[in-house]
């Protein structure tokens, strides 16, 4: 209703003690979810006394407030997240009466009559006197007066908590909460220079707030891993399990704080985290890391092609502390540059990693070769018993750079449902990756091509 304007309205503060937010720390997990300690100055009357929390979280998880302060004891908590708004307004008056303030667009003059509000479905309807009124929005000058606003109404999140003191005073009171709505993930930045075989690498933190609330001048401290949470509500925001791209997992320790099996990254200066904002903080400057592109093209078992595809490009690094990024890597997106003739970074392919641990190794595909390509050929399947079949492979390998490139040619699917599939004969040796897959590293040629062949046998 373009002209419901709140005209007049009285606020009653049934609380004894009521403050805006003190000093703030906020740790932010991965999974949607943070912990919120507010620690605010209050004075509070012996005996029983209520206290209002205003800017709190809008999604607080009320279950898991907890308040601690000297000498006080909770009787109870309510939290009043329906907010004040003209529809708000007038949908907590239905049965009540109020006043309507119509103005004659000739004259100016206003005339006012008391209405009681009988519904609000899709629009108002009203008895005014003996008559039934819609309030129509046809752009006519009409406004709303309210005789008070409802006391479940609040212009900001509040948590009101009943407490028994057994002294009166000022003293300082920790309010804590757990609440989705506050988020963070890494991003990377990554400039590839792929004649020096070196990588820079920038780590940004990305916070986002959709709590309601502003948290101004928060210690914040981010918590990297998966929390377990019972009966998580997907429904905020699901992200599938992502691919963690760790071609071997580090063994080494990161000079990190840890909390239980979690990495901390503290930001190291406070901030404030503005609702309805997102915020990035660098955590990784790297320069120079040893990083190398590589080729690699993985086939299903009895994958054949009429036609070649594209090898995937990847980009590989480390991230030991030696010669490779020197830190645990908290899961993200990593995004892919690299300089063009004229100098400028240019985006070539992004891929995201899982939590990774220092000193794994790394392959990320950022994209398709448009010059490398493969093309695998079932060329004859044999049926040798009931339980065994013979499969003889081909697998063409073509080059169009002006440079000779190496390919990781994959098999795989060679399990199935056994393990004990037999490699009877090949034209190089390939390495034997798992019971599940081969490798061979083939060398193909500039503007050239290479072949590989080989003779499977296996139940299926």
């Amino acid at each position: 209703m373009r002209h419901l304007l709140l005209a007049s309205a009285l606020l009653a503060s049934p609380a004894l003690a009521q403050t805006s937010q003190g000093d703030v720390a906020v740790t932010i997990y991965n999974d949607n979810l943070a912990l919120v300690q507010d620690t605010r100055q209050l004075a509070i009357g012996a005996q029983r006394s209520r206290i209002e929390f205003p800017d709190v979280s809008g999604q607080i998880r009320p279950e898991t407030v907890t308040l601690s302060g000297e000498g006080l004891g909770i009787v109870e908590q309510n939290f009043d997240f329906d907010l004040l708004s003209p529809q708000k307004l007038m949908e907590k008056a239905v049965g009540q009466q109020v006043t309507l303030v119509r103005t004659n667009p000739a004259n100016g003059a206003e005339t006012r009559e008391r209405a009681t509000v009988l519904a609000v479905n899709g629009g108002v309807v009203l008895r005014i006197g003996d008559r039934i009124e819609v309030l129509r929005d046809d752009s006519l000058p009409v406004r709303v007066i309210f005789d008070k606003v409802p006391e479940n109404l609040r212009a900001r999140p509040t948590l009101s908590v009943t407490v028994e003191s057994e002294r009166s005073g000022t003293r300082p009171v920790r309010l804590s909460y757990l609440t989705p709505g506050l988020g963070w993930k890494a991003d990377y930045v990554t400039l590839f220079d792929e004649k020096a075989g070196r990588i820079d690498v920038q780590g940004w933190i990305t916070l986002t707030n959709t709590t309601g609330t502003t948290f101004s001048n928060a210690d914040t401290l981010l918590v990297a891993g998966q929390v377990q949470q019972q009966n998580q509500d997907y429904s905020r925001g699901y992200r599938p399990p992502r691919p963690n791209n760790i071609r071997k997992p580090g063994t080494e320790s990161a000079d990190r704080e840890r909390l239980g099996d979690f990495y901390l990254y503290p930001l190291k200066e406070r901030t404030t985290i503005a609702n309805q904002q997102t915020k990035q903080v660098s955590f990784l400057d790297v320069v120079g890391a040893p990083g190398r592109k590589a080729y690699e093209y993985d086939n299903a078992w009895l994958g054949t092609m009429d036609e070649a595809q594209s090898a995937n490009t990847v980009l590989k690094f480390s991230t030991s502390k030696d010669q490779g990024l020197g830190d645990a890597l908290p899961a993200g997106i990593v995004r892919v540059y690299m300089r063009d003739a004229r100098g400028n970074a240019q985006f070539i392919g992004e891929n995201s990693i899982g939590h990774t641990p220092m000193g794994s190794e790394l392959g990320l595909k950022t994209g398709e070769a448009f010059d490398v390509k493969v093309q695998p050929v079932v060329e004859k399947r044999e049926r040798l018993s009931p339980s065994k079949w013979r499969t003889s492979m081909r697998y063409t390998l073509t080059n169009a750079r002006p440079e000779a490139v190496t390919v990781d040619l994959v098999q795989s699917g060679l399990d199935f449902y056994w393990d004990d599939t037999r490699i009877v004969s090949e034209s190089m040796k390939s390495e034997r990756r798992s019971s599940d897959e081969t490798q061979w590293h083939v060398p193909v040629p500039a503007n050239g091509s290479a072949t590989v062949t080989a003779v499977f046998e296996t139940r299926f």
